[in-house]
């Protein structure tokens, strides 16, 4: 029974003496019709054929890359991977992880700004080998669209995320200087 094997895995990482965000590899699709795989190796095969592929593969790479794809693939053990720019895996955490940051409501940057705090607190970033979650095609939200078609929308979004480093500087001190100048060199 999956569940349970993840639940057995995931105790196994005694996760209450640890600060730890688990991440769910995830991968898509662009079929409205999808029957999910039981299996990884299953998955595995539907990627090899091209009816899934790894999240945003086509529109933002960026922001799963570091999940280290190539690496899940035949990964049997949870592995750590580095914070890098713009990293926004989806995470199981436990109930006192830092909060979502309120001030990234709508499209964009909410969890970008919870991994990079995450990452600031010195969690470890551990992959789940025999964890995945597919997403589905569904319609734009009305908050995608909003920040595709307004440039004000995209200017509050830059002010808040200066807002937030500003705030990460004063709460980590030098520790948070690479998320700066990550920014700055992107």
């Amino acid at each position: 029974h999956p569940s349970y094997h993840h639940r057995n895995s995931i105790q196994q990482l005694e996760l209450p003496q640890r600060k730890a965000a688990l991440i769910v590899p995830a991968f898509e699709t662009l079929h409205y019709r999808l029957t999910f795989p039981k299996s990884k190796a299953e998955l595995l095969s539907m990627l090899d054929m091209g009816s899934l592929y790894t999240f945003r593969y086509h529109v933002w790479p960026k922001g799963h890359a570091p999940t280290d794809y190539a690496k899940w693939r035949t990964a049997t053990m949870p592995y750590r991977v580095a914070w890098q720019p713009d990293f926004e895996p989806y995470v199981v955490v436990r109930r006192d992880c830092p909060r979502y940051d309120q001030r990234f409501v709508g499209f964009g940057w909410n969890k970008v700004s919870h991994i990079m705090e995450l990452d600031a607190q010195e969690y470890e970033l551990l992959v789940l080998p025999n964890a995945f979650m597919i997403h589905m095609p569904h319609a734009p939200s009305f908050d995608i669209s909003k920040f595709r078609l307004s440039a004000g929308y995209r200017g509050c979004l830059q002010t808040l995320r200066e807002e937030f480093h500003q705030d990460l500087s004063r709460r980590y001190g030098a520790a948070a200087l690479k998320y700066l100048t990550a920014e700055r060199s992107l």
